[in-house]
């Protein structure tokens, strides 16, 4: 990519990778704090606008949930199989699972392991030791180490949000077609979530994100979504919320009441449908990710992924400077930003560096 790409458009896709992972770790922790209230009890609380800012979620404000944890080692377990390509082994699907069950440990142990050499930096953030109400079907699927396949999923009648939720990252996998891009999310969703919609659901959203990444509109990006969701079969739950996305923002002006039309966003068709109404309509930014969280339901998802679509849509410097300078473990989300576009970009010059090797072992 290197060779291709001048330096303007590796910059350019930097602040996308940035503003992606960045946007969806800020629509995280806006509704890290209201995940299980109605919408009546959240304006009972906070006001007839609902949140309009970060409120206090284990312990903080701009806490971030498992939805941003796992996103974080979707991100680790895409740059080590790049690493790793360039050792002669080239199986991304292994590498995320590795990844994801590093995630599983944070869950359950106390802090890092230290004599563990293949943990990498990532599992060694001491922060990210801590439960954030995770999804049952995530960790039963990550219970153990059987990866969990398209032929044999885990958990096959699941099709909760925790699929798509940390699907992003894959489509910033920009060098790749959108068919591969959507297959490896697909192949990654079903590691712990069986059912057909919940991981079409994370294969569409990789689409969005790669479309939008390459300069699309999020409606172009949709109906690209559409047209790689057609081949695959079951994806009638999918494809009827994105286009219950279009329709609603078609409607008239947006509001709690549309996206509560759309459902509460627990199943995983639900979280996207939500995500992209809330990004088609959006304003600009802070509009977009208020109007994601504020309903009745799972509002951390459908603000992160409405954060993933509007922050790789519009680059890091859209998003709002208030909420970024007080969320959790920015310093770690942007390093690992900044790493993978490094991997994506310059990958090829960091081959044998030992200082990166260190840092994304290609041994675990």
């Amino acid at each position: 990519m290197a060779e291709i790409w001048g330096r303007a458009e590796q910059q350019d896709f930097r602040s996308r990778v940035r503003g992606c992972l960045l946007g969806g770790a800020i629509g995280d922790a806006l509704g890290a704090g209201i995940e299980f209230d109605s919408l009546a009890a959240i304006r009972a609380k906070h006001g007839e606008a609902g949140v309009t800012d970060y409120v206090p979620a284990y312990g903080r404000r701009g806490a971030i949930t498992d939805d941003t944890q796992m996103s974080l080692f979707t991100v680790d377990g895409l740059i080590r199989a790049h690493v790793r390509r360039d050792t002669g082994t080239w199986h991304p699907p292994t590498d995320v699972h590795r990844a994801y069950l590093r995630w599983a440990a944070t869950q359950a142990d106390w802090g890092p392991d230290e004599r563990d050499a293949d943990a990498g930096w990532l599992a060694r953030e001491e922060w990210l030791y801590s439960q954030r109400a995770p999804g049952r079907a995530c960790l039963s699927g990550l219970g153990d180490d059987r990866m969990g396949t398209l032929a044999q999923p885990k958990n096959p009648g699941s099709k909760g949000c925790g699929t798509v939720m940390r699907s992003a990252p894959f489509g910033l996998l920009v060098g790749w077609e959108p068919g591969l891009v959507c297959q490896l999310a697909v192949e990654c969703a079903a590691q712990t979530h069986g059912h057909p919609t919940g991981y079409l659901a994370a294969g569409a959203l990789a689409v969005l994100v790669h479309a939008l990444a390459h300069g699309n509109s999020l409606e172009e990006a949709v109906q690209q979504a559409l047209t790689q969701l057609a081949v695959h079969s079951g994806h009638e739950e999918t494809t009827q919320a994105l286009r219950g996305a279009l329709e609603a923002a078609r409607q008239g002006p947006p509001s709690a009441a549309r996206v509560e039309s759309l459902g509460q966003g627990w199943t995983a068709e639900e979280a996207l449908g939500i995500g992209v109404y809330c990004a088609l309509v959006a304003e600009d930014v802070r509009h977009g990710l208020l109007l994601a969280v504020n309903h009745s339901g799972d509002s951390d998802s459908t603000g992160s992924i409405c954060g993933n679509l509007l922050g790789v849509q519009h680059g890091e410097t859209a998003l709002p400077p208030a909420w970024v300078v007080e969320l959790e473990g920015r310093e770690t989300i942007l390093q690992l930003a900044d790493d993978f576009s490094m991997q994506m970009t310059q990958g090829a010059a960091l081959t044998g560096a030992s200082a990166w090797l260190s840092r994304y072992p290609v041994s675990g």
